[in-house]
């Protein structure tokens, strides 16, 4: 809470009144503009308190009508009614002249918005703009004149279009924001949007004339018409944000016109305000979009234009305003949010703007406002003006110009005394040790108060005036002009400051002594009082403890350096020791002149220094300074607290571990959910206590939110806080927390330990604060050990109290014994199953009666359960209803329930009938609670159209014999077994019938039927039996009056029993033998229909009955049906009952007997699996090998491949699969085996496949046979494919390379007959020696034919040579040699040799058709025509690709 203190304006003698006041935009500086009885009018500057400005006075004989602020410098622009424009500079205490350009009194005058341009214009309509320097002189000639014909009556300037903000641009721009670097790059110009840098100034403004038109002019000074109103234009206003432009005119009539960039005006709304006309209005623009007015009226009117609402508001009576007061002008704060008004009354009503969490409902507008308590002051208030400082408000009124300054209330607690500023001058000071409170004002601007038992100071800076308490009554003690800015008190000597120096006074001023100070150390500007202990800090962050205890003040603590103790942190923002002067606690003052997060501590016994930081993180431990000195880094153990800083701080004045610490959020940093539930004034802030020892360090002792009633904290004195009040509010939860309220201003609330205690005697009080902080320490022995001997319930009480609060389920348990608290030890023992720590304390706390701490512990172990239980225990049930819906629904209708039942309890039937339907017990529950009211049950069951009311009512009014209103609502229940009933009771059975034929229900059917039944009506009654599915009741019917037919269909439709019945009924009778086995088989009962159907002969029967067989029938009734269909030939299905009966043997004989053909299906009934317990491993596979057999010889090699595998014999296996000749399956098949004679079975079988067009079967050949270690045949097959390549494709290098290769492996392989292989290798080195010569022959042909000839002739020789090379390559290759050199004698020879041993169609494969015709040509002789060669039998190029892949395969072998 504040209190606004007025200062008059020092104005001139001669000034008489006042017709103008204007703040300047950034400074504390007011300008006046005044009437002057001397010379006719004058301009002055005044300071913040009134004081008038140094050479910063204009007189002139004529009046001022206009005054406009530099934007940013302390340069004033004055226009008077001559037309003389005055330029005050404040800063260079110089003014200058505008050059005359009107001749007419000045009606604008403004700046443009950074300062360089002036615009001024008269009543005759001239406008004139200025180019101004920085000294407020004009510079060069006037920009534009111009005449507009009409008197000009407003001017504002349109602000620049926003420019980028560079800054962010360029944090994104370092991110890697590509379109922020494109912006940044001038290169890519159509990358993206243009980077807009914004003008220099808004050069463009709007000017308004007498006659309703609005001109544009733009920063070329070029003017264009904008709009017309009707009537004088009253105000004129710009909405930046939405370029828009807000016209009022005269009669209240106001409109919202859209700029464009060009100027053009374009109409949007236009409404009518109310309110009266006639008056000077003042209008103003707040939030963007609220016009607010003050018209003369009694109230004050809002428009809001973005909801296109309106609304007033009006002082209260009630806050000391005058009925019909009526409110002349308006300002606003938006800083504060604070709207401040001026009555004709010279009153200042003020509303603030309430938060906007509480403007969520928006039950009313008007409510968003919360008047404030009024400032009085003399006169009819004309105008009215916030500064752009928050605390300073002018105010001009008819009879001067008063400064109101906002100043923090003041307040001062010590040595049981409070006292409280009330207003400027008026103090309320409450005596609790005398329990006195006194009403004290003062006839001084009071900056600071002191109080103590004996005495209240006050002070100024200027003087310090001194009041004795006297009794009942407080008299000056003394008054003494001192400047010193803080003042404490102890005894009866004052401590005031003076640079470098303490001076201690009387109570009249005489000094009675001096503390000094060294330059080093710095000024004294701090000072405090705790216990006998003086501590003072100094400008210099240097802090001494002083000793008071003695005559004169003695040094206790020598002369700290806090900056070299706390070394980085800043300065000192307050100063405070505790009782015993051993402790120092420090606020931190940063540079930017804000309170810092944390608070440091310094033990002056043990010189070390503590620090407790709100924003510390988990994990925090010393830090190392510099000195070599640790600092103990405390860890807050509140995440919510991790916003706050400390606002102020005390020690306890006897107690001296004692520390409280009230904690406000930081500046900005307010989080959203902060805001609800509290009040303005007292939002998010803490009050926190802590013990602070040398053995346990700093440990928090308790912690609370400050309750919404109090305004701050004043101190501590133990057992309790002191805290200064709103002004007329009431204390909130008073009874919860014990508070005690002492006077208006005051109030005293016990600490967390001493609730209940009230005022107890030192004793008791010494060893509860021993307790509370042994608790805290968790030294528990020690804390038994305080309180042991004190044996008031109240203490054990409080002390169960603190056990919820530290959650000691063991102390609470001691604690509940010595108060005799039995109930709440039994309900502790019960609580002790419950698995949460939370919520046995939460047991503990409601037996306490603390119920907020029970809700709050069972929300944190999310025991929704037991907290909906709490809800409902307390009669919470909108609670409890929220609880189940959101968290506990489980619950949810037992709740409802319960509400219903309490709700009935109460006598409110209405709420209980919809909670009884939530729960789903309302069939029940509400004919009960209606039941004296019938009428009102009967509505209700009609209402609710329920079929299970309707039928519980149809009940009822059978009860009551009303058997037609009965029947109704069985109808409409639907309930038609009833309606049979009571039909049938009626003697109605007809229409019984009808209603059971037509609904078919069971129960209405089986009744009709008993009721026929007893009438004698044998079918009747069997039909209705059957519709009831009754068929053992209809079975006995029939059996009784031999309706046999009707027996047969109903005991197929019945149960096994009743069908087994049934037969035996039939067999008995000896009729009908058929009918008996078919129920015997349809009950199950195989057995029984096989031998009744083979004692009569009934064939077909036994194939329906052999159908439903299997392997869980009896073996024997399988084997004797198989028999039979032996018998008669049927072999598949006595072959299927076999296997069914498990007996494969037999089975597979009759297979093989009657020469049937095994099916896969057949095959995998016949397999055992390995797990059965049947037959043995050797028996199953001896029946698995017989399986295959028999498959063998039925040609079903894949199937008989399958169970060869199966029974492990994968020889057999293979030769099946060779049989089935699938290469695909012996391939495979091979390599999964891997056994040596299948590879080599494999390899065998794919050389009788063409693997000379199938590369891949080649590859496997040679793999299988590598595989199978056979490389003997390997060796074969190497041979073969040299033969191919030879016969196939004349390629003797690839057939060398596929000789090598057999080579190498014969010689590798281990053959039986050591003989027989060498004759082998002999064979096929020989082979090699003459392919060798061949392809040597054909190589060297090039460069010595005549050796290659040689050589070929010489293979001619050898007698063995054909075995390996044909006789047509050597010898075609002899006649193309002889052929090319023209020899043809001899080629024709070789030719004729070639005929001899070659067939005449071959010879064209070795010898081209081009040389035969030459060698004929070139011997003479003529062709003959058997010599014709056919066409070639081999094309090359189709071969080429064979020829490569068959050469590739024997390379990679």
């Amino acid at each position: 809470m504040a209190v606004y203190v007025d200062h008059r304006i020092e104005a001139p003698d001669s000034v008489t009144s006042t017709s103008q006041i204007a703040w300047h935009p950034l400074h504390p500086l007011l300008a006046v503009a005044s009437v002057s009885t001397a010379s006719g009018g004058c301009v002055d500057i005044y300071l913040e308190q009134g004081e008038h400005g140094s050479d910063a006075h204009v007189e002139r004989s004529f009046q001022v009508t206009s005054l406009s602020w530099h934007p940013s410098r302390p340069i004033l622009a004055a226009g008077w009614e001559t037309g003389e424009v005055v330029i005050l500079n404040k800063q260079d205490k110089e003014n200058h002249t505008v050059p005359l350009h009107h001749n007419a009194t000045i009606t604008v005058l403004n700046w443009s918005t950074n300062g360089t341009r002036l615009v001024s214009g008269d009543r005759h309509g001239i406008l004139v703009v200025w180019r101004m320097d920085q000294r407020g002189r004009v510079h060069g000639p006037s920009l534009l004149k111009q005449d507009c014909g009409k008197s000009l009556c407003h001017c504002v300037f349109r602000p620049p279009p926003p420019g980028e903000d560079f800054v962010q641009l360029a944090k994104a721009a370092v991110s890697g924001d590509e379109k922020a670097l494109d912006m940044f790059n001038w290169r890519k110009a159509g990358a993206g949007a243009p980077l807009k840098m914004g003008l220099q100034e808004g050069l463009s403004f709007f000017i308004a004339l007498t006659d309703g038109s609005v001109h544009y002019v733009n920063e070329k000074g070029k003017t264009r018409h904008a709009l017309s109103t009707d009537s004088l234009i009253q105000k004129l206003l710009f909405m930046e944000e939405r370029e828009v432009l807000v016209v009022i005119t005269e009669n209240l009539q106001l409109s919202l016109h859209a700029i464009t960039p060009e100027g053009e005006a374009e109409e949007l709304m236009k409404v009518k305000l109310s309110g009266k006309t006639g008056h000077s209005a003042d209008i103003i623009l707040i939030d963007h979009s609220l016009i607010v007015t003050a018209l003369g009226e009694t109230v004050i009117r809002f428009w809001d234009l973005d909801r296109d609402e309106n609304y007033v508001l009006s002082p209260d009576v009630q806050f000391g305003f005058e009925g019909g007061e009526c409110i002349n002008c308006v300002s606003y704060c938006s800083a504060k949010g604070l709207l401040a008004a001026g009555t004709n009354k010279g009153r200042i009503a003020m509303w603030r703007k309430a938060a906007e969490s509480d403007q969520s409902t928006r039950v009313s507008e008007g409510k968003k406002w919360r008047l404030q308590a009024p400032t009085e002051l003399e006169g009819s208030v004309t105008q009215i003006k916030w500064s752009s400082r928050r605390n300073l408000l002018a105010v001009n009124t008819t009879s001067s110009v008063v400064i109101l300054s906002e100043q923090a209330m003041l307040s001062h607690f010590h040595q049981q005394v409070a006292i409280v500023q009330v207003s400027p001058s008026l103090f309320n000071v409450t005596s609790f040790s005398r329990g006195t409170t006194h009403s004290l004002r003062v006839d001084m601007n009071v900056n600071g108060i002191f109080a103590t038992e004996d005495a209240v100071v006050f002070w100024n800076r200027k003087q310090v005036t001194v009041f004795e308490c006297a009794g009942d009554t407080f008299r000056s003690a003394g008054s003494f002009p001192c400047d010193s800015p803080v003042l404490t008190v102890h005894g009866e000597n004052l401590y005031t400051v003076e640079p470098y120096q303490v001076q201690v006074r009387t109570w009249q001023g005489t000094v009675k002594q001096l503390l000094v100070f060294s330059e080093a150390e710095g000024n004294p500007c701090l000072l405090d009082i705790c216990g006998n202990f003086l501590a003072v800090g100094t400008d210099l962050s240097h802090f001494k403890i002083f000793d008071l205890s003695h005559r004169e003040a003695k040094v206790h603590c020598s002369s700290k350096n806090f900056s070299e103790l706390f070394p980085g942190l800043g300065g000192i923002a307050s100063v405070k020791c505790n009782a015993n002067g051993n402790k120092v606690s420090i606020l931190v003052s940063k540079a930017d002149g804000n309170i810092d997060s944390k608070i440091c501590f310094y033990d002056v016994e043990m010189d070390k220094v503590t620090l407790f930081d709100f924003k510390a993180e988990q994990g925090n431990g010393r830090e190392k300074l510099s000195s070599g000195q640790g600092i103990d880094k405390s860890v807050v153990e509140y995440p919510e607290l991790r916003s706050h800083i400390p606002a102020c701080h005390f020690w306890d004045q006897s107690e001296s571990r004692l520390f409280v610490c009230e904690a406000i959020l930081e500046t900005g940093l307010e989080p959203p959910e902060q805001k609800e539930n509290q009040t303005e004034s007292t939002m998010g802030v803490w009050i926190l206590s802590f013990f602070s020892t040398e053995e346990h360090g700093f440990l928090l002792q308790d912690s609370f939110p400050l309750p919404s009633s109090y305004q701050v904290l004043l101190g501590v004195e133990v057992p309790h806080y002191y805290f200064a009040k709103k002004l007329g509010e009431a204390e909130k939860g008073q009874a919860e927390s014990g508070s005690t309220e002492v006077s208006q201003m005051v109030a005293r609330r016990p600490m967390r330990d001493f609730i209940g205690l009230g005022d107890c005697d030192k004793a008791t009080r010494d060893a509860m604060l021993n307790f509370s902080f042994y608790l805290t320490a968790g030294d528990m022995d020690e804390a038994f050990k305080s309180i042991r001997l004190i044996k008031s319930e109240a203490v054990w009480e409080n002390m169960a109290r603190m056990c919820v609060k530290t959650q000691s389920l063991d102390v609470a348990k001691i604690c509940l014994g010595n108060m005799g608290h039995a109930r709440g030890a039994k309900a502790l023992r019960e609580a002790e199953q419950e698995p949460e720590q939370e919520a046995r304390v939460a047991v503990l706390a409601i037996q306490l009666g603390m119920l907020e701490d029970a809700e709050q512990l069972y929300k944190d172990c999310k025991r929704y359960d037991l907290l909906n239980k709490f809800y409902q225990a307390s009669n919470q049930w909108q609670k409890a209803i929220e609880t189940a819906e959101a968290h506990d629904r489980v619950h949810l209708r037992t709740t409802y329930y319960s509400y219903a039942k309490y709700l009935e309890a109460t006598g409110e039937q209405s709420l209980s009938l919809a909670h009884y339907e939530k729960s789903d017990t309302h069939r029940f529950e509400i004919p009960r609670m209606l039941s004296e009211d019938l009428q009102a049950l009967e509505s209700y069951v009609n209402k609710m159209k329920d079929k299970n009311l309707w039928k519980w009512w149809a009940q009822y009014l059978e009860s009551q014999s009303e058997m037609e209103s009965a029947l109704k609502y069985y109808a409409l229940a639907q309930d038609y077994f009833s309606l049979v009933r009571v039909h049938c009771f009626q003697g109605n059975i007809q229409k019984a019938a009808e209603i059971a034929n037509e609904t078919r229900n069971w129960a209405a059917s089986y009744h009709l039927a008993r009721q026929y039944e007893s009438q004698d009506e044998i079918k009747q009654a069997v039909h209705f039996y059957t519709r009831a599915q009754a068929f053992n009741n209809a079975i006995r019917l029939c059996k009784e009056h031999n309706l046999d037919d009707q027996l047969m269909n109903l005991a197929l439709l019945s149960s096994p029993e009743d069908m087994i019945e049934a037969a035996c009924y039939y067999e008995e009778k000896g009729e009908q033998m058929d009918r008996a086995v078919m129920l015997y088989h349809k009950a199950g009962h195989f057995s029984k229909a096989l031998e009744l159907a083979f004692a009569t002969q009934q064939f077909g029967a036994l194939q329906l009955i052999a159908e439903d067989l299997d392997e869980r029938s009896d073996p024997a009734v399988l084997a004797r049906c198989s028999d039979f269909f032996i018998e008669h030939a049927q072999y598949k299905k006595a072959m299927e009952l076999l296997l069914t009966a498990k007996k494969y043997h037999e089975a597979l004989q009759l297979c093989l007997k009657q020469n049937l053909t095994i099916t896969e299906e057949m095959a995998e009934k016949m397999t055992v699996s390995k797990d059965s317990q049947d037959l043995s491993e050797e028996s199953r596979r001896e029946l698995l090998e017989q399986i295959a057999d028999c498959c063998m010889r039925q040609g079903n090699y894949h199937l008989a491949t399958k169970k060869y595998t199966q029974a492990g014999n994968k020889l057999k296996a293979m030769r099946a699969l060779l049989k089935s000749g699938d290469t695909e399956k012996i391939v495979f098949f091979a390599g999964v085996s891997r056994q040596r004679e299948i590879y080599i079975m494999a390899a065998n079988y794919l050389q009788s496949l063409d693997w000379c067009k199938d590369p891949e079967i080649m590859k496997n050949i040679i793999s299988f046979y590598t595989k199978g270690q056979a490389l003997d045949l390997l060796a074969g097959f190497y041979d073969a494919c040299a033969q191919v390549e030879i016969d196939e494709y004349q390629n003797y290098e690839k057939a060398q390379g596929a000789l090598t290769e057999a080579y190498k492996c014969l010689s590798k392989a281990k053959t039986r007959s050591p003989l027989e292989q060498e004759s082998k290798l002999a064979h096929l080195q020989s082979k090699l020696t003459l392919i060798k010569r061949f392809i040597h022959a054909r190589r060297v042909y090039c460069e010595d034919s005549k050796e290659a000839v040689r050589q070929c002739e010489l293979l001619l020789a050898e007698q063995d040579y054909d075995t390996i090379i044909r006789h047509g390559d050597i010898l075609g290759f002899l006649v193309e040699h002889y052929a090319q050199v023209e020899e043809f004698h001899m080629a024709y020879q070789y030719l004729v040799e070639m005929q001899k041993r070659i067939p005449v169609t071959n010879l064209s494969y070795y010898v081209t058709q081009q040389t035969l015709e030459a060698v004929y040509r070139g011997t003479g002789i003529p062709v003959s025509q058997t010599l014709v060669p056919q066409p070639a039998l081999h094309s090359s190029m189709e071969n080429k690709e064979m020829e490569e892949e068959v050469a590739d395969e024997v390379e990679e072998s």
